[in-house]
């Protein structure tokens, strides 16, 4: 009996190892989080670019995509420039918030979709500051 269940247990394994191409399940659920983070980057950012009306002198860029592992939340990092209205700018996106969702809702095929949170991108002002500390100590060894 006990040889009989090992024995299942085994083809059970064995199935998994080749339906899921010799890969774990985490492995597995690591490329599906980054595949989503893809597609919903790329659905916000078209979203962003036709709905939204930034002035010229403003450039909103859609940086990344974070979801969690159980696909619930996903957190867009945004990147202005000038950083100066980007508060401004990340407080219009929650506004219209629900009208994104919508529209991601309606486009994306797959269950459950993420609720998306903008969040400000504050790595790229960082580089950006050590880019300018940078070229002032070039400046100053010059």
């Amino acid at each position: 009996m006990l040889r009989k269940n090992f024995t299942k247990l085994l083809d059970l394994c064995n199935f998994l190892r080749f339906a899921t191409g010799g890969h774990s399940p985490e492995i597995i659920m690591n490329n599906r989080i980054e595949r989503v983070n893809s597609l919903l980057g790329k659905e916000i950012s078209k979203i962003i670019l036709k709905d939204f009306a930034f002035s010229p002198e403003i450039l909103v860029t859609l940086t990344r995509v974070d979801t969690t592992a159980n696909l619930i939340d996903a957190k867009a990092y945004i990147s202005v420039f000038p950083d100066e209205k980007a508060d401004a700018i990340i407080r219009a996106l929650d506004k219209s918030v629900y009208d994104v969702q919508f529209k991601i809702n309606r486009i994306l095929r797959m269950r459950p979709i993420p609720k998306i949170k903008f969040v400000k991108d504050k790595e790229i002002s960082k580089a950006g500051r050590i880019e300018e500390l940078l070229n002032g100590l070039k400046n100053e060894q010059k």
